[in-house]
Order: C-alpha cells, then sequence, then structure tokens
C-alpha cells in the first residue's frame, strides 16, 4: 500500500522490514494503470483486498510465463484459497476429531502427531480459530489422495525437513499409507559469476530470476545444471561455465558428441561414397578397447532410463549421457569411423549411429536440444 501512496504523490513509507524489490513498484504501476487512484480514499481492507487480488494474478502469471520458457507446464493449479472457501480445511479437522486424532489445549485444537512416531504433537487450529499453515497442507495431501493418486510426491526445501514425519503421520491418521506419499528435500542452489557468488536478497529484492538465468545461459544449459547435481546435495551453479563454447561445459560436451556424430554422417552422404548393408558378424569387427568400452557402455542406457525413474534421481541420466559422450570423444578421437576397410567402416558406422539413438533420446528425456550441428 505504501507504494501505491509514493506513486500517486502521497507520502508513504516502506517499513525497514518491508520488501523493497523494484518488482513490486512495476506491479503497483500495473494495478494504478487499472484502478487509478480510485483507492486512495477507500479504506485500508478494501485497498489491500484488491492490491492482494491483483498481485496473486499479476504474479501468477509471471511464474507461469517464466515455466514455459522453462519447457515446464503443469496440467492442474490448485489454489490454496479453494481449501478455506470451499470447506477442505474444516472436513478435515471434522475428520480427524471424529477418528479421535484431536485434542484441545490451551485453547488451541492439537493433532496427535505423537501416536505416528513423531516427536511433538502440532497444533492445526490456533486458540483464535485460524487453521495453521499445517492444517492447509493435510487438507490439500487429503486432496490429492482423494483424487486416485497412488503416489504423491513433494518437493521441498531444505528447510522444510522437519515436516516430513508429521506430514506422514497425517497422511496414516487419515487412512492412507504414508510410504506412498515421496518427499524430495532439494537444498540450496548458489550462483556464481566471474568466480564469486552472486549475493540475492529476498527482502532488498536482489535476485535472479528463472527468466533472467534463462536468457544469460540458454534454456538447455539452465535445464541441465539444475537436475546434474542429486536433490541433496548443494547445486553450485557457474554461469560463467553454462555459457562457456567448451567442452567443460557439460552441456555443450554432450551435445558435441551428438552433432560430430551427425556431421561423420553428413561427411559420408556428401561424398557419395555407398557402404555395403552390415551383417551380424560384422560388428565383431569391433575389437578396440574405445569400441568394446563404448558398446557396453550403451547397452546399459535402458536400466540408467529406469533407475533414474525409479529412484526420482534425474541427475544419473546427466552422469550417464556425460560419460557416454566422453566414451565417443575417446574413440573419435583414437580411431577412423570412415576407413578404406569397408566392413569395419560399416561396423563403426552402426555403433556411432547407436551411440546417436542414445545421446538424442537421453537429451529428449532431460528436455535439452539435440543438435545436428554446433
Amino acid at each position: 500500500q505504501a507504494r501505491y501512496f509514493q506513486l500517486l504523490d502521497r507520502p508513504a513509507e516502506v517499513a525497514a522490514e518491508g520488501y523493497h524489490g523494484e518488482d513490486i513498484i512495476e506491479t503497483v504501476k500495473g494495478f494504478i494503470k487499472l484502478y487509478g487512484d480510485s483507492l486512495l480514499d477507500t479504506g485500508k481492507e478494501e485497498r489491500k483486498n484488491a492490491l492482494v487480488d491483483y498481485t496473486l494474478k499479476e504474479k501468477l502469471a509471471v511464474i507461469k510465463k517464466a515455466l514455459l520458457s522453462f519447457g515446464v507446464s503443469y496440467d492442474v493449479w490448485f489454489s490454496e484459497q479453494d481449501l478455506h472457501k470451499k470447506g477442505f480445511i474444516q472436513e478435515i479437522v471434522d475428520r480427524l476429531n471424529s477418528m479421535g486424532f484431536l485434542y484441545e489445549h490451551d485453547g488451541a485444537l492439537w493433532f496427535k502427531a505423537r501416536e505416528f512416531g513423531v516427536e511433538k504433537d502440532e497444533v492445526i487450529l490456533r486458540s483464535n480459530g485460524a487453521p495453521t499453515y499445517f492444517a492447509a497442507d493435510i487438507a490439500y495431501h487429503f486432496n490429492k489422495f482423494q483424487r486416485g493418486f497412488d503416489r504423491v510426491i513433494n518437493i521441498w526445501g531444505a528447510d522444510h525437513h522437519g515436516h516430513v514425519a508429521r506430514m506422514k503421520g497425517a497422511v496414516a491418521a487419515l487412512g492412507y499409507n504414508p510410504d506412498a506419499l515421496h518427499v524430495i528435500i532439494m537444498q540450496l542452489v548458489r550462483l556464481y559469476r566471474g568466480g564469486e557468488i552472486v549475493r540475492m536478497s529476498k527482502r532488498s529484492g536482489q535476485y535472479v530470476t528463472l527468466e533472467e538465468l534463462i536468457e544469460e545461459v540458454g534454456r538447455d544449459a539452465a535445464r541441465y545444471f539444475f537436475v546434474m547435481r542429486s536433490a541433496d546435495s548443494h547445486l553450485d551453479f557457474d554461469l560463467d561455465l553454462a555459457r562457456a563454447q567448451s567442452n567443460e561445459n557439460p552441456v555443450y560436451y554432450i551435445q558435441y558428441a551428438h552433432a560430430r556424430i551427425c556431421s561423420i554422417l553428413r561427411l559420408l552422404d556428401e561424398t557419395g561414397k555407398k557402404l555395403p548393408s552390415p551383417g551380424p558378424d560384422d560388428l565383431n569387427l569391433l575389437k578396440e578397447e574405445a569400441e568394446l568400452v563404448l558398446t557396453r557402455r550403451l547397452a546399459d542406457f535402458p536400466e540408467e532410463v529406469l533407475m533414474a525413474a525409479k529412484d526420482l534421481a534425474p541427475h544419473r541420466l546427466t552422469r550417464y549421457l556425460h560419460e557416454v559422450a566422453g566414451l565417443l570423444h575417446s574413440f573419435y578421437n583414437s580411431h577412423r569411423v570412415i576407413s578404406p576397410d569397408e566392413r569395419l567402416s560399416c561396423a563403426r558406422l552402426m555403433l556411432v549411429k547407436a551411440t546417436r539413438i542414445v545421446l538424442r533420446n537421453g537429451m529428449r528425456l532431460l528436455g535439452i536440444q539435440a543438435p545436428e550441428r554446433m
């Protein structure tokens, strides 16, 4: 509200502990285009509600746009407001109470979390009757299970680690299998530029948005870097490395391996050289160590994909593709694919074509491009 007054030349101060980001100013400018000064002299609550309603819609549109630029789309967007407006939270309170899992203490309503192995019980309704965030979380998870999902996956920040046990306890209290709730705890991401940490502060409005990151390093690099470490590992995102057109950049390294194979096949087409169709015995000509190691690793692709999906660990796939790219580069640097020996050339062409298929499919699963020229 202070920014609204300031932009309309009314005296107002943003509290020292308030949010000082420039994006709020831009949001309020959009609000003024819609409402003008019509809310200057209205009640504080009416003005606040109008600002909140506008800002939520505007910020949600920004988030959706950023996600689309990142290559992410959701089938369902669920508003927490629905939990309150449609009575879902009260339904949960009534259900848990009727099952004997709630009790009153100091005027508040508590969930018997200790009955499910949690260290302490948790408040779900405050003494003033207002529901806690935990109550809303229980209602939302109940809604998920009611929609028929047999596996519910949450991705939380590391600061919510202590919330896992009580959430599983609530799921069990509602009659669902707590093991069906999978929680992935993500560690922090630190951005580096020029060898130094990019300092950020939500309160002061110093931050890098996802769209700004994509604009700086590209979508492929952004998608790859964010999943190249396991969820329980801190990620140091080197912006300079992500932009680099060199083998030190893992995205470039993998994409270049694919482009290199395409270049080999393109050169063969341009020369007009026709090789006979390879027979089963021709593959027995692949006897060099570099050929055999690459062949064996390619055969692991289905298992790597399966384990990455089963363990909810996409970093396995980034590691695997980087290794395959390295084996391809090593093979290429030490052996000629097209040689005077036509049968050996056919066998090696089969090997690089198989490598191209694996690299392309792996990059497709990660949502990054497989360029044919670089």
